[in-house]
């Protein structure tokens, strides 16, 4: 039996993500791509997610972006955290805005890696960017995976 490639274990961490992540599930974020230290989400802002100022809460969009983060780091089926996150919020989002998150391996140093996530609205136009510092710790995403 051959290895998996890197993207078929990057696919399959995609898929385990996306049933594992109840959060994710309750916001209706939808996995678009995945591979090898990237991928692609999309999200609808629904009403219930609007501050007082009737545009999308920050930590709505920040919870968007740390879920493609997440995905991301843990393509490559070792166990990865958030060590620090920062976002910078753009442009207002108004509800029914359709949003896609990509996330990007930007460089590692050992057990930490530095990720940037772009989070952009149907138009293209980019309402914020956030950056991750990931930590990989003990354990596999999926056990065994290489090895299947």
């Amino acid at each position: 039996m051959s290895a998996l490639s890197p993207q078929q274990i990057a696919e399959r961490i995609g898929q385990a993500a996306a049933e594992r992540d109840l959060a994710a599930q309750r916001l209706g974020i939808e996995l678009l791509e995945m591979g090898p230290g990237r991928c692609r989400l999309r999200m609808t802002v629904k009403p219930d997610m609007v501050n007082s100022h009737g545009t999308c809460h920050g930590g709505v969009i920040f919870t968007f972006a740390d879920s493609a983060f997440g995905y991301a780091c843990n393509s490559f089926n070792r166990n990865a955290v958030a060590q620090q996150c920062d976002i910078t919020y753009l442009r207002p989002v108004l509800p029914g805005a359709v949003l896609t998150a990509t996330a990007e391996l930007r460089e590692t140093a050992g057990r930490s890696a530095v990720y940037d996530m772009a989070v952009q609205d149907e138009d293209g136009d980019t309402v914020a960017l956030f950056r991750g510092l990931a930590r990989t710790i003990k354990g596999e995403t999926i056990p065994g995976l290489e090895k299947a």
